[in-house]
């Protein structure tokens, strides 16, 4: 069971086919970042000749379904809560189904939709996701050779650095939970001499 407060993100585009009841089931998961890769996305990936092309996607607080034809909240809608009940972010997921004579009712639908659309989420490549904080520091050099040190035990990567004017210019991403803490040991290592300026 993965708990509430961890995010998930596909790290490449996965598919997954089943049957049910004679009619195809072939559900695609895909990363997106906005609302502009999704529709290039189901542009791509949409399949003119099935029967139903369904989807739902996520992007932070950004959501949207489509139950393409099915009666409404039979497919779009249990696609986006598996993307959420999963916890899954920057999401979409494309359920393309082929009718195969036998109707299911509403409540085969659903779980149908959501029970292809959950085994292929199941199945993708994911990674947890760790929100990040970015910011500038701007330090002496003698400063610099202190911080460099330190900056590895807060997980904080350095993006750039600048050499050019007669201080160190520098800019670190962090994961956000160790952010204060690392702000608070450059204010310390550096005696309050250290410039530290967020990235909004």
């Amino acid at each position: 069971m993965i708990a509430n407060n961890l995010i998930y993100m596909l790290t490449a585009p996965y598919q997954f086919q089943q049957e049910i009841r004679k009619s195809i089931f072939l559900a695609h998961a895909v990363p997106v970042y906005t609302e502009m890769q999704v529709g290039e996305w189901l542009q791509r990936l949409k399949i003119p000749e099935a029967t139903h092309n369904c989807w739902a996607y996520r992007i932070r607080q950004n959501y949207k379904s489509n139950d393409d034809g099915e009666p409404s909240g039979t497919a779009g809608r249990p696609i986006l809560q598996v993307i959420e009940r999963q916890n899954f972010d920057c999401t979409l997921v494309i359920v393309i189904r082929w009718f195969g004579g036998i109707k299911l009712g509403a409540g085969g639908l659903i779980r149908a939709y959501s029970g292809t659309a959950a085994e292929c989420l199941r199945q993708s490549s994911s990674k947890l996701y760790i929100p990040k904080k970015e910011f500038i520091i701007v330090c002496s050099f003698s400063d610099y050779a202190l911080v460099k040190a330190r900056i590895g035990e807060y997980q904080a990567e350095i993006a750039m650095e600048n050499y050019e004017s007669m201080d160190v210019e520098c800019h670190l991403v962090v994961p956000e939970e160790q952010y204060l803490a690392l702000k608070r040991r450059l204010l310390d290592l550096t005696r309050g001499q250290i410039l530290i300026e967020d990235i909004i």
